[in-house]
């Protein structure tokens, strides 16, 4: 059971539905997610998340057509949760972009430790592996979407001569990669003690830094 994550994540989104129909799309949500993270998602039916939630199997099929689509409505909803504090934050206009990114670090490594992050991303890979098709939506629509962020950021700093990035969506690639790929992985592999600090990731950026003359 994932410790009152759900929970502390839902009284923090920002107010938002409004409609009957909006309502009962972010119940179902809520009671899928919360069944999911205790049971798992293979041990929870499309029966129990209704009497949770309320309604009915119609209204759940109607809105988001099977099991494996209510999950992909999970993860989209945790993206948009997660964005909004990774990416597009403002910054100081004395912050260097060396300290922008490592910002970015941080916000990373605090997700990382959360549960909740850990638990969906095991049961995406998990269906993921299933279902070829699945697994490129999750891709397109969880990590594409970070990329884009990261690259227009790159693209903003190579035009106004903060660094010298000549391909940023290769750099923005990189960058990810550099900081999450080990933390992704012991994270969901549970080597907590693995998990790199925030001075490990700033000794690996250096080299990023470097070469892209990011000061």
């Amino acid at each position: 059971m994932v410790e009152n994550e759900v929970t502390l994540c839902q009284t923090d989104r920002p107010k938002g539905p409004t409609s009957p129909r909006e309502r009962r799309y972010e119940a179902i949500l809520d009671a899928a997610e919360t069944l999911f993270m205790d049971q798992g998602y293979d041990r929870t039916s499309l029966a129990e998340i209704v009497r949770r939630s309320g309604g009915s199997l119609a209204t759940l099929y109607e809105l988001f057509g099977n099991k494996q689509g209510l999950l992909h409505a999970i993860a989209v909803r945790w993206r948009d949760e997660t964005m909004h504090g990774r990416v597009n934050q403002v910054e100081a206009s004395d912050t260097s972009a060396v300290e922008i990114l490592m910002g970015f670090v941080r916000r990373e490594i605090g997700l990382w430790q959360s549960p909740r992050t850990v638990a969906l991303l095991r049961m995406l890979v998990s269906e993921g592996l299933r279902d070829r098709d699945f697994a490129l939506q999750t891709y397109r629509d969880l990590h594409l979407p970070f990329i884009a962020e990261v690259s227009a950021l790159f693209s903003e700093w190579a035009a106004t001569g903060k660094a010298a990035i000549d391909d940023p969506e290769a750099a923005a690639h990189l960058f990810l990669s550099t900081i999450s790929g080990d933390m992704m992985l012991n994270r969901l592999f549970g080597v907590e003690d693995a998990m790199l600090d925030e001075a490990q990731i700033r000794w690996r950026l250096q080299p990023f830094f470097s070469h892209f003359r990011i000061g």
